[in-house]
């Protein structure tokens, strides 16, 4: 059986994560292009992700796109209100190569007298559920994880659905206020250029987004550095730019290197079958997947002693 981690390596490799809650900066490092409702709804990309959702949540048919961006034809997001401006909201952004629905976030959905945290764990597991299994399908066979992170200023808890076997959430959710925020990590049984997971952290756990670029045995040659070094540097508060500066390395050959990677994965992804073709020239998949790579290369953990 084909292993896959569908997080950043065949089907999704050029993905952006966009965990509202876990990593709020780094979408905001690329250039979003708005485009109109109507645009969403004659774009193959955006017309299927309304279709995937109405069918869903047919109350959803009701609402008003507020707002629809593509961030360098990569990505294509959406946010659906409740006529009026208020209520229910949900946000939803979809990959434009593969066509996967990366991330969701529902705000709003429960009154605002006894949001989301206010209920039980039990109750607020039952509403992650249930918005998992209307958006991707029955999640009976995964396990599953939940705690409270420390987060003094917001209360807020993590929880991890994941397949048997494997250590990388299949799904990463954050539940903070009256928000339901969801992540299509994609994580099976781990595969061998895994070397390290959890380069970076949120609130001192595990974050998966980056794992799948930065296990790159040449970015380790480059960077002459093993990967618990470099997770070890990460933790610090480094950037993957900051680091390779230190070694006389630039910002352009990291690009470059981890690009190259991730873009014959992702033919080879396609030559096998184990994900759709792109139709995209080598030259157009490269330049598409460059801005996620910088992306993550820039990308810091907070550290305790950050204010």
């Amino acid at each position: 059986m084909k292993k896959r981690f569908i997080g950043g390596i065949v089907a999704a490799a050029i993905l952006i994560p966009t965990a509202a809650i876990a990593a709020p900066p780094l979408i905001e490092m690329l250039t979003r292009a708005p485009i109109t409702a109507e645009q969403v709804k004659v774009d193959e990309v955006g017309k299927a992700t309304l279709e995937k959702l109405y069918s869903a949540f047919p109350e959803t048919k009701s609402f008003e796109i507020i707002d629809a961006s593509s961030v360098q034809g990569v990505q294509t997001s959406i946010t659906l209100q409740e006529k009026g401006g208020i209520g229910k909201k949900i946000t939803l952004h979809t990959n434009g190569i593969t066509g996967a629905i990366e991330h969701v976030n529902q705000e709003n959905w429960e009154p605002k007298e006894k949001p989301l945290t206010a209920l039980t764990d039990q109750e607020i597991k039952s509403k992650v559920d249930y918005l998992i299994d209307k958006m991707y399908g029955n999640i009976e066979e995964y396990e599953f994880a939940m705690e409270q992170m420390e987060n003094p200023d917001h209360k807020t808890f993590m929880l991890n659905y994941t397949k048997k076997g494997s250590k990388t959430p299949f799904y990463q959710v954050f539940v903070q206020g009256n928000t339901i925020s969801v992540s299509l990590i994609g994580g099976e049984t781990t595969p061998s250029n895994i070397k390290v997971e959890g380069f970076f952290s949120t609130n001192g756990k595990p974050d998966y987004f980056a794992d799948a670029y930065l296990n790159d045995e040449k970015l380790f040659s480059l960077l002459k550095i093993s990967p618990t070094e470099l997770k070890q540097e990460l933790a610090k508060g480094k950037s993957v730019v900051e680091i390779a500066a230190s070694k006389n390395v630039s910002r352009q050959q990291v690009v470059d290197i981890i690009a190259k990677t991730q873009v014959d994965l992702q033919i080879q992804g396609e030559n096998s079958g184990d994900v759709p073709k792109s139709n995209l020239s080598n030259e157009q998949l490269l330049k598409a997947v460059e801005p996620k790579v910088l992306q993550i290369i820039e990308h810091k953990t907070e550290t305790s002693s950050k204010k």
